[in-house]
């Protein structure tokens, strides 16, 4: 049975009925499984994680972008986090049984039918990129949807699918595929943004830290404190406990204490069995010595 993930993120996440009611319009196609949703109000956005067969799995995905098309306007819109549009990313992962080529045709597929029936021009990106500067979502996202509005007209903004102008409302949107990521924030004890900006710089590839590391320092309003937010783009070639244990040298180097942290949406198992094998110095450790993990490859010989 092929199976893909999606895991579209909105630029909402303050108005639970708003989010709730995308999670029903993508809920509502037969085959698609919702497996998490969670809304962050400081960053003012949303995450879904859906799975299901491709065909239905697209479907979901265009469903819930018209939803928010509908019930989001980005010209309202504040958060702390980059975004382009109303729904700002649709990435889809290959699952079991699926290729990362058949999730780039996926990513493809979406984005025509977005340009021509929702008119919001579309980015791909990841896999799915038609240029090497879009594989990395942080350069469509430069200068988020205030600066996109000015630029999309250039030959060099211009979208993939669809007219080189923002829907009114909705923005642009990136859809693309790519492997699993994991979503993860550290949060720091001070309310100085600038130090949570100088770690992320440290800690991010792209400015010399941590290969497959995004990461950006950004304001929590509601609880006084500022974050390290971080997307682990591998998290086998740079585990979590090596980017929360840098996060941790640093903050420890302007004395400023980490007062927690927080996986977004869903985390591969082994991504956690990796930290716990990390902080408890297990020799030999696999994760064939995990009970669940057992129980399952039991269940599953058994049924055969």
């Amino acid at each position: 049975m092929k199976i893909v993930e999606c895991v579209p993120n909105f630029s909402e996440g303050r108005r639970e009925e708003v989010v709730r009611a995308i999670v029903s319009a993508i809920a509502g196609v037969q085959g698609v499984e919702i497996l998490d949703y969670s809304m962050d109000p400081d960053h003012n956005r949303s995450v879904v994680t859906f799975a299901g067969g491709p065909d239905a799995v697209r479907e979901a995905a265009y469903r819930g972008i018209a939803k928010a098309t509908e019930l989001i306007d980005l010209n309202q819109h504040r958060g702390q986090h980059p975004r382009i549009g109303a729904t700002d990313v649709v990435p889809f992962v290959p699952v079991e049984d699926v290729s990362m080529d058949e999730c780039v045709q996926l990513a493809r597929e979406l984005g025509q039918r977005v340009a021509a029936e929702l008119k919001i021009p579309v980015y791909l990106y990841e896999y799915a990129a038609t240029c090497p500067e879009r594989k990395n979502l942080a350069n469509i996202r430069r200068g988020e949807f205030e600066a996109l509005k000015g630029e999309i007209s250039r030959p060099d903004r211009h979208p993939d699918f669809g007219e080189p102008r923002l829907h009114p409302t909705a923005g642009a949107i990136a859809i693309g595929a790519r492997g699993f990521l994991v979503a993860f924030n550290v949060n720091l004890g001070t309310n100085d943004l600038s130090i949570a900006k100088r770690i992320a710089r440290t800690v991010r590839g792209s400015t010399g830290g941590l290969v497959n590391v995004k990461a950006l320092g950004m304001r929590l309003e509601a609880k006084g404190i500022v974050q390290v937010s971080m997307n682990l783009v591998d998290f086998r070639r740079t585990p979590i406990h090596v980017a929360f244990n840098l996060i941790k040298s640093e903050a420890d180097r302007y004395g400023v204490p980490i007062v927690g942290s927080e996986i977004v949406g869903l985390v591969p198992q082994d991504a956690l069995f990796e930290a716990a094998a990390h902080y408890l110095r297990l020799n030999d450790f696999t994760r064939q010595q995990v009970l669940e993990v057992r129980l399952r490859q039991a269940s599953g010989a058994g049924g055969r």
